[in-house]
């Protein structure tokens, strides 16, 4: 452990997190480095770390307290040591474990892909963790908003995220096209064109299947009744279809007792409700058509069918099953309209990094929007906080930003902490604050009747708010 990152001592008045028997030891003091972002990253920390020590205050009594590290990256780490992400923020962040930043700026011209990709893949934060929920008195383009509340678990180092791919002209380009055209495509169909450029598509089982697995543990943790595996695996199926069925094992073969499958629960059901139901017939049940199906395939269906039953009919069924966590997936352009027509229909998401993207975006949008959307990048022994958002360098230094995706991260970073008492003064407090129309000029020019805060305003009303909610309870 260095006593220095980027020059900058360790403050004395904290201890370091550390990891112990695969769990993190949070000490009552620790150290939190923070990238305060770039742009309006400089308003948002500021509002955003008032709320969060008053929370933390409020909540403890003194007892507890951070001990907030500065580390640097993007346009100030730029200026003050020539480079967008200084490897001493990155030793930083791997030694201090749990850390927060505000947004930050994607270089243009080349040589650096995005700070954030590339802090997620050096420290192999793997998941990529973005809840969805509505608090009351947000505006919304929806008419029911309040059926959003779902957390998604986005594969966070694969895909086409991993960032192999040559531009088109280039040597490597064509080597690469040469070489798909006339050693692994010869004599098919399929060609790519010559002009091209060329992006490799990686899903591994080890990235899936731990993935999924987080999903899964979260979603028995917190009580939420369904994981959904997201793919586009009716088109890609040696990739996102094989996403879809290491998704299945890790909930089949690790979590057996805890879980059951949409299909596995159709066999189950019918069984329940009719005892003498025979194999055959439950499989016409599930499977539609049987009848005009080719004999191999019924035959399948079979062996399916009673496979499930003498597998699980003694632990899942008469009922059990209902109590079970439903395993499920969906197609991925299925599932962006189904989160705006019955959103209450899912809990947890776990997707492919590119599907991730797009479907966070989406669900966030109906509440709010990025502005207060909050995320994490988790990794085995690591976890980094972030906005969500750009960094919207016209509105910078002018105290008018939406802080809440930077404050709903740390209310993420608090319940990962265990301290969960911090961490609802601050969402209740937020919740009450919008709820009374004090609120932001994102959300003021939506709401009739509402008082246009400032940032630092805004953070000043939530602080107040949970001041109220402390001194009610006493």
């Amino acid at each position: 452990m260095a006593a220095s990152y980027n020059g900058v001592p360790l403050p004395g008045n904290g201890r370091v997190v550390e990891f112990k028997d695969g769990k993190f030891a949070i000490p009552d003091n620790p150290i939190i480095p923070f990238i305060e972002g770039d742009g309006t990253g400089r308003d948002i920390w500021k509002a955003s770390v008032r709320v969060i020590d008053a929370a933390v205050a409020q909540a403890y009594g003194g007892r507890r307290k951070i001990a907030w590290y500065e580390v640097f990256a993007g346009e100030k780490a730029k200026e003050k040591f020539g480079t967008w992400l200084p490897d001493d923020t990155v030793d930083a962040f791997r030694a201090l474990r749990i850390g927060i930043k505000g947004p930050l700026t994607t270089p243009i011209g080349g040589g650096i892909r995005s700070l954030n990709v590339a802090l997620r893949q050096i420290l192999d934060l793997y998941a990529c963790v973005r809840p969805v929920k509505y608090y009351g008195g947000i505006p919304s383009p929806v008419k029911h908003p309040e059926r959003m509340n779902i957390v998604i678990f986005r594969e966070n180092t694969e895909d086409v995220y991993a960032g192999i791919e040559w531009k088109q002209g280039t040597p490597e380009a064509a080597k690469l096209i040469d070489f798909l055209n006339n050693v692994m495509l010869q004599g098919g169909k399929k060609q790519v064109r010559l002009d091209s450029g060329v992006g490799i598509k990686p899903i591994s089982i080890t990235g899936t299947k731990r993935l999924v697995r987080m999903a899964i543990e979260f979603a028995l943790k917190n009580k939420r009744p369904s994981v959904t595996i997201v793919h586009k695996g009716n088109i890609q199926k040696f990739t996102e279809g094989a996403f879809r069925e290491w998704g299945y094992e890790v909930a089949t073969q690790e979590f057996r007792h805890e879980t059951v499958t949409e299909r596995e629960s159709w066999i189950l059901g019918n069984k329940d409700a009719n005892p003498s139901l025979s194999v055959e017939d439950n499989a016409h049940l599930i499977e539609p058509g049987m009848e005009f199906a080719p004999e191999d395939f019924r035959q399948g269906i079979y062996a399916e069918v009673k496979g499930v039953l003498d597998a699980i009919y003694a632990t899942h069924g008469n009922g059990q099953w209902k109590q079970k966590l439903l395993i499920n997936d969906r197609i991925a352009d299925s599932i962006f309209q189904q989160v705006v027509t019955r959103a209450d229909e899912y809990s947890v998401l776990a997707t492919p990094n590119l599907n991730g993207d797009y479907i966070s975006d989406a669900c966030a949008a109906q509440v709010g929007g990025l502005g207060i959307a909050p995320g994490a990048n988790i990794g085995a022994e690591h976890a980094i906080f972030e906005a969500t958002h750009g960094t919207a360098p016209k509105y910078a230094d002018k105290d008018v930003i939406n802080p809440g995706s930077v404050i709903l991260s740390a209310v993420m970073m608090l319940e990962f902490m265990g301290w969960s008492e911090a961490a609802k003064l601050i969402e209740d407090g937020m919740e009450r604050t919008i709820e009374q129309k004090r609120v932001t000029y994102d959300f003021e020019r939506l709401m009739p009747g509402a008082t246009k805060l400032h940032t630092s305003e805004f953070a000043s009303a939530i602080i107040e708010n949970m001041a109220a909610a402390v001194a009610g309870a006493r």
